[in-house]
């Protein structure tokens, strides 16, 4: 027999949804037998699976440890040695702040948030490595719950990557990130002079497979619309050091609108100016993730009004 107690991290979510997380393998049909054969319980009475989990919530299982041990698909040895390999490899990475639901690290150049082939080794993987080596959590943790990243910087982009360390902590920056709740800044350093706040509008159309963006000045089939704030901060010779509120968040759209406005990225290989970034030897692109202002009103009240910057 298995007993959880359920945490303030793991409350408000129903009944199955959290078995599914506990043991990743089993399927919806033998939830719903265990349950009416009482094999499931929770505070010691029979239960449905639409039931909604309260903090305190004592959840029994009635498995033996091997029935157990194979619904969980725990990590192996080989995806902890590689949570341990990132951790201990990436460097430069330092956490800016943390509580029981999130931590905001901040990314150097060069490291990719999450993935891009089998063989890479992410922020994604540095996170559960640093948990796991601060005891935080542990391989019975993972699996029902994975932390992971849950706003992307791009490889050579600098700056704040928000992550959960709970399921609260991830339902709820999802929530405010879709609902674009929480405001984000960028840093970078600009081709030619921008001597004025403005805000400026766009489309933007991705083909996924060059990974390249393009964007439009009046609307098209497929494009989506972006949304980018100026505020020059000064200017010194040909370039301008700015500041930018990304009002929407789509694929390399701060460097991609820059660039067609004809204010393209120091630094930028994709989009900006080869004879720009070569008069200033500068081929990293000069972006950075600097500042994250929270909503006043969140379901974490930790996070009313929170302001994170480097």
């Amino acid at each position: 027999m298995k007993e959880f107690k359920i945490s303030s991290a793991e409350e408000g979510q129903r009944l199955n949804k959290y078995l599914k997380r506990l043991m990743s393998l089993i399927s919806d049909p033998f939830i719903f037998k265990m349950l009416r054969k009482k094999n499931i319980t929770v505070n010691g009475k029979s239960a449905k699976a639409g039931d909604i989990l309260k903090e305190g919530d004592i959840v029994k299982i009635f498995f033996s440890d091997e029935t157990f041990a194979r619904f969980c698909g725990e990590p192996d040895s080989e995806d902890l040695d590689i949570y341990k390999d990132a951790f201990g490899s990436l460097k430069g990475i330092r956490t800016v702040y943390e509580d029981d639901d999130m931590i905001v690290f901040f990314k150097p150049y060069g490291i990719l948030s999450q993935k891009a082939s089998k063989e890479d080794l992410s922020l994604n993987e540095y996170l559960i490595g640093y948990l796991l080596d601060n005891g935080r959590i542990d391989k019975t943790t993972l699996a029902h719950f994975r932390p992971s990243i849950m706003n992307r910087l791009d490889r050579n982009t600098q700056g704040l990557v928000m992550c959960s360390k709970s399921l609260k902590g991830a339902k709820t920056l999802s929530y405010l990130i879709r609902d674009r709740s929480i405001k984000k800044y960028y840093r970078t350093v600009c081709k030619g002079k921008i001597d004025k706040e403005s805000t400026v509008t766009g489309f933007l159309i991705k083909d996924e497979k060059t990974n390249k963006v393009t964007v439009y000045e009046e609307n098209r089939e497929g494009a989506k619309k972006i949304v980018t704030r100026m505020i020059p901060r000064r200017i010194e010779d040909d370039r301008t050091y700015t500041d930018i509120e990304l009002i929407t968040g789509k694929t390399h759209q701060i460097r991609a609108h820059l660039a067609f406005i004809g204010h393209p990225v120091l630094g930028d290989t994709k989009y900006g100016d080869p004879s720009f970034n070569k008069k200033y030897d500068r081929y990293n692109q000069e972006l950075t993730a600097y500042k994250l202002v929270f909503p006043s009103k969140c379901d974490i009240p930790g996070w009313n009004d929170l302001v994170i910057e480097v």
